[in-house]
């Protein structure tokens, strides 16, 4: 059984292949549209105006857990929603639930939103998705978000290029494992080539990523930092160096959702023009 954004409890799916009532008025099926939305970092200021008009007007929702409250406030009364959140240690619905409950409601339904944290294009498996409504016939349209891995840093002052300290930046994901085979990330080759990094789900891997780094050629004092639950209530950052940055991470008890930022950038921080955090909570408790 689904619930609407306002925790009510619907009566459940109809029937696959239901008719939907159509332009013409004659109760012909009509396919759906998925809309894969980024909701942005999390302060709902930053929703852009297209995301903004799919949630108000949508017969479906299917959100994951990086989404504050208000955004699912937006969606119209009666709105079918399914919560397919995914994070580490918890419990997480697998993708290939998610991709058949999209193909699912499409039947039923004329505009889904599939809204995902950030950018669907971003370390979002919005690619994943999109291919594989295409191969299932279903209409599919991405709606670009703002990326956590810019707005988290510009949130504490932090911009992630600047002409004196870096021409290039990358973004890149500490997800994967690190173990004695070869790595899904070259780490070493990165500290060779990109003037700053910006880290995606790095906290659990922080030490051999840190590691890594310096093995590749970053010294120690590499400006380095990390900003916790950025652009919304709960927000913190740690502005450090790579040599201590694994260990005062933990010993302050940083936790995700968090965005790290290595490179000479960090050095260019300015605190003054960081907007205030938005006084909305993230992400949603399973």
């Amino acid at each position: 059984m689904s619930t609407n954004a306002r925790g009510q409890k619907d009566s459940g799916p109809e029937p696959l292949g239901q008719a939907v009532s159509g332009p013409d008025g004659l109760g012909h099926a009509l396919p759906g549209t998925v809309y894969l939305v980024g909701a942005g970092p999390g302060d709902p200021d930053l929703l852009t105006l297209k995301a903004h008009r799919l949630l108000s007007s949508c017969d479906a929702l299917v959100y994951d857990s990086l989404v504050p409250r208000a955004l699912l406030d937006l969606v119209p009364e009666g709105c079918e929603c399914h919560f397919v959140g995914k994070r580490r240690s918890h419990h997480s619905v697998p993708q290939r639930t998610t991709n058949a409950v999209l193909v699912e409601l499409a039947q039923r339904h004329r505009c889904i939103v599939r809204l995902k944290g950030g950018d669907p294009f971003l370390f979002g498996r919005g690619g994943e998705e999109a291919a594989h409504l295409v191969k299932q016939g279903v209409a599919v349209q991405v709606v670009p978000g703002v990326t956590a891995g810019i707005a988290a840093p510009a949130y504490a002052g932090i911009p992630v290029t600047h002409r004196r300290a870096g021409s290039s930046v990358t973004f890149v994901t500490g997800h994967e494992e690190i173990d004695k085979g070869r790595p899904g990330v070259d780490w070493r080759g990165l500290a060779r080539s990109s003037d700053g990094l910006v880290i995606y789900m790095g906290l659990h891997n922080l030490p051999q990523i840190c590691a890594e780094l310096m093995a590749g050629g970053l010294t120690g004092s590499t400006p380095a930092a990390v900003v916790q639950q950025g652009t919304v209530t709960g927000q913190r950052q740690l502005i450090t160096t790579l040599a201590d940055l694994a260990e005062r991470v933990e010993a302050e008890g940083f936790g995700s959702p968090a965005i790290v930022v290595i490179g000479a950038v960090v050095a260019e921080r300015i605190p003054q023009c960081a907007p205030e955090p938005a006084l909305v909570e993230m992400p949603i408790p399973f």
